[in-house]
C-alpha cells in the first residue's frame, strides 16, 4: 500500500509502506484470530468448561488490544488501517475456524494452532522490521509477541496429560494429535 496520510516520521516512503502492509497484514489476522478464539469462547463445552472459557476470554480480549496497536502504528505511519471483518478475513494468515471441534480439547487445539500461526506472523514481522530500520515498530511487534507466547503456553498447558496432547513439531500448522502416556518423560 502506498502511505494515504502525510508522516514526518524519518522512515524512506518504500520502508513506511511496506511496514503499514506488514502492520495491515498482522492486524488482519488479529482480528480474525479475536473472533476465532470467541467462537471458541462460545461453543466449549466438557472438562474445564469454566477455566477454558475465561481463558479463552482473556485470550480474545489480548488480541484486540493487538489489533488496536497495530492499526495506530500503521496510522502513523501515514497508512490507512484496514481492520473490517471482511478485510481482515481476506487477508488474514489463519486458516478457517474448525467447526468439527466439539469437545474442549478439540477447542484449545484448535485455538493453539491459530495462536502459534499468528505468534509466526509477529516474529516474521520483527525480523522484517528489523531489516527495513524501524526499531520503533519492531519493539511493538516484539512486546506484542511476549504476550501472544505466554497466552499460547497457557493455552497448550490445557492440553497436557491429555491422552491427545499437543507435541512440539518445526512450524505452527505442524500440531498433530498423537497418542501419548500423561507421564512426561524422566
Amino acid at each position: 500500500m502506498t502511505t494515504k496520510f502525510p508522516s514526518h516520521i524519518n522512515l524512506p516512503r518504500e520502508a513506511r509502506s511496506e511496514l503499514i502492509d506488514l502492520l495491515n497484514t498482522c492486524l488482519a489476522t488479529a482480528v480474525d484470530l479475536h473472533w476465532q478464539v470467541k467462537q471458541a469462547h462460545w461453543n466449549i463445552r466438557g472438562n474445564h468448561f469454566i477455566s477454558r472459557h475465561l481463558l479463552f476470554d482473556k485470550v480474545a480480549d489480548h488480541v484486540r488490544d493487538h489489533a488496536d496497536e497495530f492499526a495506530e502504528r500503521a496510522g502513523a505511519l501515514g497508512g490507512y488501517a484496514e481492520g473490517t471483518i471482511r478485510l481482515a478475513t481476506k487477508n488474514s494468515e489463519l486458516e478457517e475456524y474448525d467447526l468439527s471441534a466439539v469437545n474442549g480439547d478439540d477447542h484449545v487445539r484448535v485455538i493453539v494452532d491459530r495462536v502459534s500461526r499468528y505468534a509466526a506472523t509477529i516474529r516474521d514481522g520483527i525480523q522484517r522490521c528489523d531489516e527495513l530500520n524501524d526499531p520503533v515498530t519492531a519493539d511493538l511487534l516484539t512486546q506484542t509477541l511476549g504476550t501472544v507466547e505466554e497466552d499460547l503456553w497457557f493455552l497448550e498447558s490445557h492440553l497436557y496429560g491429555s491422552s491427545n496432547i499437543a507435541r512440539e513439531e518445526t512450524g505452527p500448522s505442524a500440531i498433530r494429535e498423537e497418542t501419548t502416556s500423561s507421564a512426561p518423560n524422566a
